[in-house]
């Protein structure tokens, strides 16, 4: 048995051919459909990449418990229980939080592992010398500056990152799709913003525009022109376009390499992306709107050799972990949450009624398909709220100490196998409070133009929500933070 994982970073689905977006230009995500399964309910779990990449490992939600972070002691990581369990793991990426702090025991999870450098303001290529900047719509700080020097060392395509990342994974494959028994982690940080991309594919998208430089929207309200709007939309589709050239790479080798026959190929995101809906750019400061929450996702597996037809059934991110372990005949630990997709994708079997997602510190969002509720904050404190962890890291760095000043010991979760945590005073990255509690329904109201207000409904969604938080054994505050009944 063989498994491919193909992962793109803040992929918004609806810029996707197979989910009715006519104007992209991604053949092979076409392409791929016809070869695959397609859900069309497929939900985002613990947001943003490395909470996300954390469920990936465990098939568990940890947005509860603590936000960004490296894998825990007690954590199960699924590319090392197969490791563990005889399956040859080989991770190839250049999502560069994987190499700072608060991602930094992720890749070491794997049998081998591959890195690539230089997205976004990742500190790779020195040059203390003048950089020129173009005018730009928005500043990013010194990100700017290390990320234009990191421009500079990729003038041709293949010097960029995600054709370095692909053609790793692809040497990979050549190398061994003759042996059994291997998982190949492919993910690429595309089509993360800033959305750089050669010229050809940006010329898809022919437009007049001759405004200040803009590929990199900020995490805030749309105060752009409708002309920057749209420009800074093209520029993401020539990104999107980019990673479907890519993706038509692997599925050309599972072609030429007989691969569909024994090989489980799954291809996802972390979550989506605002690109102007809602008056909103990026993630992670508005509601979880569909648009981040609601994912693509496309599965195929050999087992059942079901290709071209959708399901219905609601998934999410926490699936993946048990689904790969089910794949390979490894026994699935108790901890993980998800549940195994092979009988989903053979013959849409549900998995659960309702999904929860969300941040740490952010809303609690719970969806059944239908409807979904956005739990905000009893109060403009959005309090009481902590962490609890033995890996006190930030993206990019330790907590404080003035973080761990006031720290206490907590007792142990029934999921960190006896052991007792750090508990320590939680910051969330906005105050979910400004935007209240919201609740929509999804078959009158498919775009969340239109919140709704239904006492019957919101009382049913908070069942789910309050289900959901125990199973994933939330602390008390939470509760209280939300106004919930323990």
């Amino acid at each position: 048995m063989k498994a491919i994982l193909v992962m793109f970073d803040s992929l918004n689905r609806r810029m996707l051919p197979p989910y009715g977006c006519e104007w992209v230009h991604a053949p092979n995500f076409q392409r791929l459909s016809q070869r695959a399964v397609t859900f069309e309910n497929s939900y985002v779990g613990s947001m943003p990449c490395m909470p996300a990449r954390r469920e990936l490992h465990t098939g568990r939600y940890n947005f509860l418990h603590r936000s960004w972070g490296p894998l825990e002691p007690f954590d199960d990581s699924m590319p090392e229980i197969l490791k563990n369990a005889g399956v040859y793991t080989h991770l190839v990426s250049d999502h560069y939080h994987y190499w700072e702090e608060g991602g930094g025991n992720y890749h070491t999870r794997y049998s081998t592992w591959e890195a690539v450098r230089g997205q976004e303001g990742d500190p790779w290529k020195a040059d203390l010398g003048e950089v020129p900047l173009p005018e730009m719509v928005h500043s990013h700080g010194a990100w700017d500056r290390q990320d234009f020097i990191n421009r500079r060392a990729m003038p041709r395509e293949e010097d960029q990152p995600q054709p370095k990342t692909f053609a790793l994974g692809l040497e990979f494959l050549r190398a061994n799709h003759t042996h059994d028994n291997w998982f190949l982690h492919l993910e690429t940080f595309d089509p993360h913003e800033p959305y750089f991309s050669p010229q050809r594919y940006k010329e898809l998208y022919p437009h007049d525009y001759d405004g200040p430089h803009f590929d990199w929207p900020v995490y805030a309200r749309v105060t752009e022109t409708p002309e920057q709007v749209q420009h800074c939309r093209y520029e993401n589709a020539a990104l999107v376009s980019m990673c479907d050239a890519y993706l038509g790479r692997v599925l050309d080798a599972m072609d030429e390499l007989d691969l569909w026959k024994d090989t489980l190929l799954i291809v996802n995101t972390d979550h989506g992306f605002l690109l102007g809906e809602h008056d909103w750019w990026a993630k992670c400061v508005q509601p979880f709107y569909n648009e981040v929450a609601h994912t693509p996702l496309f599965i195929w597996d050999p087992r059942c050799g079901v290709r071209g037809e959708r399901r219905s059934a609601l998934v999410q991110t926490i699936d993946l972990a048990p689904t790969l372990l089910d794949y390979f005949g490894v026994p699935i630990p108790p901890d993980m949450q998800g549940k195994p997709l092979g009988e989903t994708v053979a013959r849409d079997a549900p998995v659960r009624e309702a999904a929860l997602f969300g941040m740490h510190g952010g809303h609690v969002n719970v969806t059944d398909g239908r409807y979904v509720y956005m739990r905000g904050p009893k109060d403009a404190t959005n309090a009481p709220l902590y962490e609890y962890t033995l890996m006190p890291t930030h993206m990019r760095h330790t907590f404080g100490v003035e973080e761990l000043r006031d720290l206490e010991l907590a007792e142990p979760f029934p999921f960190t196998k006896g052991c007792r945590t750090l508990k320590v005073p939680g910051r969330s990255w906005v105050n979910p409070h400004a935007f209240g509690t919201l609740l929509f329904d999804l078959q009158a109201d498919p775009k969340q133009e239109h919140p709704m207000e239904d006492p019957a409904v919101e009382e049913y969604m908070i069942g789910h929500l309050v289900r959901l938080m125990r199973e994933n054994d939330a602390p008390p505050e939470q509760f209280a933070r939300l106004g919930l009944p323990v």
